[in-house]
């Protein structure tokens, strides 16, 4: 077992994982704005007073704010970070043609799904060149052996056997299995699996097991029985790691869904939810145990980046989509006052959100526990 990083460590390695996110997510904007030819006044890393800047050739300044959960692209007509629009801006016919506001509403739309986009085309990236760089696993997922006693042998799921899917998902490798498996304890699933070149389907349900990590700190795992075989390591040439780094990122934002989903039904526990104090925690704990493990961290930090931006909230780059949609179904733009409602409504949403998961970090390191230990 590894010992917790300490503070310092901690705040470094989250700054390290999270600056360079938001700045990619946010060049992703950027870079589409000026292929159509928007002009940005401003270009931020992180909320709040600068700390350090500077304006390009452009007229744009890019700025390090103190507050670092975060970033926009202000660009010109805008009213805040935010990219409303400022109904009372006198904007000149000179630089009507570069504001954001004024450009058709499917290039808001490229412009805004660009930020996304940047995000997931990064993980691909990373996951690509990892898959080049190192032998990665690659195991058939196939039974070596039956656990006695396990789901899969109640099942009557037999050595040899081929598991094709597991729950509607389908399974290419062992890894996949593990991965599909694991987040589905104690549930009932159909496993689809191939014996003899016939397929087969059953009904199983899944044990669960607690384990610790690294660090000491508990999680359930769901198991299905299998014994795996030999582990297949291979190295992949870029043609191949470039489709298994896009598969990897597809795989792991569907491992997204699936958890939310799960959280909403009450299947699993809210206080999994974890906001930007459990994040640096992980990001320390993932940088302690070296530059490998951490840049794969960044990769699954900027799904969740681009996943959680394209939810459908105002405020956020989803909420933006859902109105310029909005726009080119009525032929016209979504009224000032339901935009400006809109937004409020998101902020409001996104503050409780922040709020409810602080709590949950705080919890989840015991200040809680400890503070009613010193109370009672």
């Amino acid at each position: 077992m590894f010992a917790q990083p300490p503070l310092w460590f901690i705040i470094i390695a989250f700054l390290c994982a999270i600056g360079p996110l938001v700045f990619f997510h946010e060049l992703g904007h950027y870079w589409v704005a000026r292929w159509f030819g928007v002009g940005a006044e401003q270009f931020s890393i992180g909320f709040g007073r600068e700390i350090a800047g500077w304006t390009d050739k452009r007229g744009t300044r890019w700025k390090v704010g103190w507050l670092p959960l975060g970033g926009y692209v202000r660009f010109v007509g805008d009213m805040n970070p935010a990219s409303q629009p400022d109904p009372d801006a006198v904007v000149p016919d000179a630089i009507r043609a570069s504001a954001f506001h004024f450009r058709p509403w499917w290039q808001r739309f490229l412009i805004v799904l660009a930020g996304p986009v940047a995000n997931f085309l990064l993980a691909i990236a990373i996951f690509s060149a990892f898959f080049m760089a190192y032998p990665m696993p690659n195991t058939p997922p196939v039974a070596a052996g039956i656990k006695r006693g396990s789901a899969a042998a109640m099942a009557d799921i037999r050595t040899g056997d081929r598991i094709v899917a597991v729950d509607g998902q389908a399974i290419a490798t062992f890894e996949d299995l593990r991965r599909t498996v694991g987040i589905r304890p104690d549930r009932q699933v159909l496993v689809e699996f191939e014996r003899g070149g016939a397929k087969h389907e059953v009904s199983v349900k899944l044990g669960r097991d607690s384990r610790d990590d690294e660090f000491g700190q508990h999680y359930d795992v769901g198991l299905l029985g299998l014994e795996p075989p030999p582990t297949r390591l291979e190295r992949r040439s870029l043609v191949e790691a470039v489709p298994a780094g896009t598969r990897a990122t597809y795989n792991m934002t569907r491992l997204i869904v699936e958890i939310i989903g799960q959280i909403v039904t009450g299947e699993r526990s809210a206080k999994e939810v974890g906001g930007p104090l459990r994040m640096a925690q992980v990001a320390g704990q993932r940088a302690s145990l070296g530059w490998p493990e951490f840049v794969y961290l960044i990769a699954a930090f900027s799904i969740n980046l681009g996943f959680i931006n394209l939810l459908p909230v105002p405020m956020l780059d989803g909420g933006h989509l859902v109105f310029y949609v909005a726009e080119g179904i009525r032929r016209r733009p979504v009224s000032e006052r339901a935009q400006d409602w809109a937004f409020r409504g998101g902020l409001a949403l996104l503050l409780a959100l922040l709020l409810f998961t602080t709590v949950n970090d705080l919890a989840f390191f015991g200040l809680f526990e400890r503070l009613g230990r010193l109370i009672g």
